[in-house]
């Protein structure tokens, strides 16, 4: 008789069962955790999730080895980012969705093997963490000029630790709650080996507690660099948002539709201020392609905006889409009511897929629709823009960009006391786009100590200020205004005088890690071999 036909029948199913649960656990939790990631990002506020979800990384990947890693790291990358970029896919079908999602999971993988390696590591928590950080540093920058959508500071808004922009930027931000999930996860590791064996190491323990303590810690150390006080006077700021005559890629399919929207509303609002009923505002901002024609080329698109800056009787920042010299620019033209256009600010981080399309002739071979929808590429701008506007000087960062450090961080130092996001939105509909990005603005003025307004052309508008509170918002697809006083800061936080510093730190304890972890290999082989 076999051994197997001495054991109670239940035995045997029962140990099957633990093995597919040992083999399936691991990959189901890695993409489970990477949802909870999600979870913590805009419109919701659970920003603390990330903190779990972090730890939950950490216990997936702990001990394995780095093959095991990139696979376990590419399932918490799918989960974390298939819901969180499906909006890219609103209009333009899941094709596109999904190929961004397989690339950019790519990065999450490689993090995922480092973290594999340095598991092994004394300060496991801090080494894990700054890979997390090189990780997003690349994903920043490549392919394409990068896409840093997902960044873990942009969810951290309405979090405890958001002071910690102003310290370093959103590396600092985003490593400070990393190393607070890795740190739970050690914690927690450490606590039931004390439990199992009566004793851990001190110096793990402090680790642990450290990389639990020192982010939050750092984090109430860093509020009095937050603030919303006039440094430079105030300015009465109005924000227009126009609305479109429909959602989706043909947002502007009506020749002049959308800017007869912005001049309707902002003449709108002049008849309010006449009436005593609104302030006065000093200057105006329009959204990204709110004259949805070129009003250098058109005039009578030149002569609605000229009518609607004479009615209110300030200047405004117009977005256009203009065609100069053979080239297609993403503008911003500041108009003055007497004078007409006295300034322009051409986008230069211009959106792939969407704004030009890289391999054109690749994409089109796979797909000819795709090639229709982007039908000449859009070129990019040299120099920041900082519009004088009635004496303030008005950063513009064009929606895509501000989600990327430099530009945001170009316009400061080029003498920004505020920062306006001109966006476009319509062509996402009522996603969550709209609102992670809102999120993005509140990160930035807490980095920069700046005030920040969001005009967009379907919403949701905003206007916030230098700590990241959001005064006053619209709906979304309504036509609104925003008038508000808000005040001009001019000095520099630590983030905005380091700049990319604290990156290049980070990323070089993430390599030191990945060093020791590889060092410590190969010399655990050849005592092996010997």
């Amino acid at each position: 008789m076999g051994e197997s036909d001495q054991l109670p029948p239940q035995t045997v199913p029962a140990s099957r069962a633990a093995r597919l649960v040992r083999r399936l656990g691991p990959p189901l939790a890695a993409a489970l955790f990477g949802v909870l990631l999600y979870v913590s990002f805009p419109p919701r506020t659970l920003w603390w999730l990330a903190v779990p979800a972090f730890a939950g990384f950490g216990w997936v990947l702990h001990g394995r080895s780095w093959k095991a890693g990139l696979g376990l790291g590419y399932l918490f990358g799918l989960g974390f980012l298939l819901p969180l970029l499906v909006w890219t896919g609103v209009e333009v079908g899941p094709g596109p969705w999904l190929a961004l999602v397989v690339i950019e999971a790519v990065f999450v993988a490689l993090v995922g093997a480092g973290v594999a390696a340095v598991s092994r590591l004394p300060g496991r928590p801090l080494w894990a963490a700054a890979l997390w950080i090189a990780g997003e540093a690349a994903r920043a920058r490549v392919p394409f000029k990068g896409f840093p959508w997902g960044k873990i500071a942009f969810g951290q808004a309405d979090g405890v630790f958001l002071p910690l922009a102003a310290l370093g930027g959103t590396p600092v931000l985003g490593f400070a709650v990393v190393l607070c999930g890795f740190g739970l996860y050690e914690a927690v590791r450490l606590l039931l080996e004390r439990r199992r064996t009566g004793s851990v190491r001190r110096s793990a323990a402090a680790v642990a507690l450290l990389s639990v303590a020192v982010p939050v810690a750092g984090a109430l150390a860093a509020r009095p660099l937050v603030s919303a006080r006039a440094e430079n006077g105030t300015a009465t700021v109005a924000v227009i948002q126009g609305n479109v005559p429909r959602a989706g890629l043909d947002f502007n399919a009506q020749r002049r539709a959308v800017l007869d929207y912005h001049a309707r509303e902002t003449e709108r609002l002049a008849a309010a201020v006449d009436a005593g009923k609104v302030a006065r505002p000093d200057f105006v901002l329009w959204p990204e392609n709110s004259s949805d024609i070129d009003p250098f080329a058109n005039p009578d698109a030149r002569a609605v905006i000229d009518k609607a800056a004479k009615a209110i009787g300030a200047p405004i920042s117009v977005g256009g889409v203009v065609e100069r010299d053979g080239k297609l620019l993403n503008e911003q033209i500041l108009w003055d009511p007497e004078k007409g256009p006295v300034d322009t600010y051409d986008k230069r981080q211009i959106q792939p897929f969407g704004e030009y399309l890289p391999l054109r002739s690749l994409v089109g071979a796979i797909n000819e629709e795709w090639t229709s929808m982007v039908r000449k590429d859009f070129s990019r701008g040299s120099e920041p823009g900082v519009f004088t506007m009635d004496g303030a000087k008005v950063g513009l960062v064009t929606c895509y960009e501000s989600a990327f450090d430099w530009a945001v961080r170009s316009e400061v130092v080029d003498g920004a006391q505020m920062i306006s996001v001109p966006s476009n939105n319509a062509t996402f509909d009522r996603s969550e786009m709209t609102y992670q990005q809102l999120a993005m603005s509140r990160v930035r003025a807490v980095e920069h100590s700046r005030t920040v307004t969001v005009p967009v052309t379907s919403g949701v508008s905003a206007i916030i200020l230098p700590d990241g509170t959001i005064t006053q918002r619209t709906g979304m697809f309504v036509p609104a205004s925003l008038v508000q006083k808000v005040p001009l800061r001019s000095s520099q936080t630590p983030a905005t005088r380091l700049g990319i510093l604290p990156e290049i730190a980070l990323v070089l304890v993430a390599a030191g890690g990945l060093g020791w972890a590889v060092a410590s290999g190969l010399r655990a082989r050849r005592t092996g071999d010997a």
